[in-house]
């Protein structure tokens, strides 16, 4: 091969690796995160949101179960799990909804409080014959969009843990 030939060869491979390593951060759809004025608008959108998911598991939903308020205890022992798992699941859903104002736990709180949300759809249907069922799975939505649109603090997440570890 002529000194030519192999110097366009090599050439084209680098320029073919750099391309192709640059391709996918190019491609990348980033939600919430723009610098332009419409991300901007975005990020403090998903950002209320956050906060008003936050209040509502932190006050409407995990206070009463904490300070054992009679309508979250009956509902508790309906199912027979009494006063302990009023207070499990009130625990969780305090930690999830603070969780979710934390920045690099926030897309892990929001698949947690799904998660939640599915159990709370599930016992629902079987407790309390889909009463209110609907719910559940509507706050599921909001939930998934924080978990997507926050997903890149995972891996901030993942370093802080390993460090640690």
């Amino acid at each position: 091969m002529s000194e030519t030939a192999a110097s366009v060869t090599t050439a084209s491979v680098t320029t073919a690796s750099v391309t192709a390593a640059a391709a996918p951060s190019s491609r990348r759809v980033v939600i919430a995160e723009s610098a332009t004025a419409r991300g901007g608008r975005a990020r403090i959108a998903l950002r209320g949101l956050q906060v008003l998911l936050a209040l509502f598991y932190v006050i409407a939903s995990a206070l009463p179960k904490l300070i054992a308020h009679p309508t979250a205890a009956e509902g508790f022992d309906e199912m027979g799990w009494g006063s302990t798992g009023m207070y499990i699941i009130g625990v969780l859903e305090l930690a999830g909804g603070t969780a979710l104002l934390i920045p690099v736990l926030q897309s892990v709180a929001a698949m947690a409080l799904s998660g939640l949300m599915v159990g709370a759809f599930v016992v629902t249907l079987t407790y309390f014959d889909g009463e209110n069922a609907a719910t559940p799975l509507i706050l599921i939505v909001p939930l998934a969009l924080i978990a997507w649109a926050r997903r890149g603090h995972n891996a901030d997440l993942l370093r802080l843990v390993r460090r640690r570890g």
